[in-house]
């Protein structure tokens, strides 16, 4: 069986043993005749599937029980403007700290509900690395901050959480949970789409403080984009993405099997060094991000020239590696290193890096 080593950010790689207990599951789930596709989410069947993934994802991110799960459609997109809309009342004071696309996305959905403040902005340095936020840059009305945890598009992280006093802290870690330790307790809200650690898309993990749901937000809320609604109906208010939540268990399962979060956020490093030592000290391959700032999850670097560039990537799938060319904002490459991805992916691109490096500057 071919199998690539896909280092797309997302859809990324899936486990291959997850992949596989799907693969047996597709037509008859456990022997009882019908596919997850195909099953009534009321029914017997899948009610345990739901409550396993709560149940395993809260014992790997070790939520407390003050917190609430939520599984729920419409991408990591959706809350932009979910968030705003649930947390806030119309021109209520936000804040936004703006380090890359999907940050500046989620500031201008906060300014169609609100008094949305951009307080910090890396768009100077092109987003290669994180802004300095100190807590007096926050408007004391602000009810919360908003910040991306890891810029999957310029390659960039916060590896400390901003300091930004007593304010409430909101994060998209759609990139990075799973993948590296978090302590729940420090957010009041954490949200992430599913296809980059935790599954497939069609799912989106919304974890959040039980005192945050509020019954009485602005009735222009759609019933669909009310916490308080999902909450109350466990995530099923309408049909939910039945088979993203049961593949989204099934990674919750195999993250425990490789020992937890931490130990799979030891692998990473392990994988990321590998990577950035090469970029650090190579002639053609300069990598993008600040060193301060450099993402676990995606490395980007570039080449001297459009035409090398090319000739790097058509030799990366030549040899079984696909979706490394970066994104059309920044160009050049990046290689997207999430959990699945297995230390010989990495190895192999670093050598084909050093092979290609070689005979082009020679």
């Amino acid at each position: 069986m071919k199998r690539l080593y896909n280092f797309s950010a997302g859809p990324s790689m899936l486990p291959l043993s997850v992949l596989e207990q799907a693969q047996k599951d597709l037509v008859s789930y456990q022997d009882c005749g019908s596919s997850v596709m195909e099953m009534s989410h009321r029914s017997k069947y899948f009610e345990p599937i739901i409550q396993d993934a709560e149940a395993t994802l809260r014992r790997v991110m070790n939520i407390p029980d003050n917190y609430a799960v939520l599984f729920l459609q419409g991408g990591a997109s959706l809350q932009f403007s979910m968030i705003p809309m649930n947390l806030t009342n119309q021109g209520d004071t936000t804040a936004y700290i703006i380090t890359g696309q999907f940050a500046k996305k989620a500031y201008q959905e906060g300014k169609k509900w609100g008094n949305a403040v951009a307080v910090a902005s890396g768009e100077e340095s092109n987003f290669s690395e994180i802004p300095t936020v100190t807590p007096d840059m926050i408007p004391a009305d602000a009810k919360y901050v908003h910040f991306t945890g890891n810029n999957t598009i310029f390659g960039t992280t916060f590896n400390t959480l901003p300091d930004v006093g007593d304010k409430l802290l909101v994060c998209d870690l759609s990139s990075t949970i799973l993948g590296k330790d978090f302590d729940v307790s420090k957010f009041g809200l954490i949200y992430a789409g599913a296809q980059k650690n935790m599954g497939i898309a069609g799912l989106t993990v919304v974890i959040i403080r039980k005192d945050l749901i509020r019954s009485d937000v602005d009735p222009i809320v759609p019933s669909m984009m009310r916490y308080d609604l999902m909450a109350k109906n466990d995530s099923m208010y309408n049909t939910p993405p039945c088979w993203a939540i049961y593949m989204a268990g099934l990674c919750f399962h195999w993250v425990e099997d490789q020992g937890g979060i931490a130990a799979l956020e030891a692998k990473n490093k392990e994988k990321s060094d590998l990577l950035y030592d090469y970029l650090d000290q190579s002639r053609m391959f300069h990598p993008v991000a600040a060193k301060k700032d450099r993402s676990l999850m995606n490395v980007t670097f570039t080449l001297p020239t459009e035409e090398q560039t090319k000739a790097f990537l058509a030799l990366c799938t030549e040899r079984g590696m696909i979706n490394i060319k970066g994104h059309r904002s920044v160009g050049g490459c990046r290689a997207s290193i999430y959990n699945a991805m297995p230390i010989e992916g990495v190895q192999l691109l670093v050598e084909t890096m050093k092979e290609f490096e070689e005979k082009n500057m020679a």
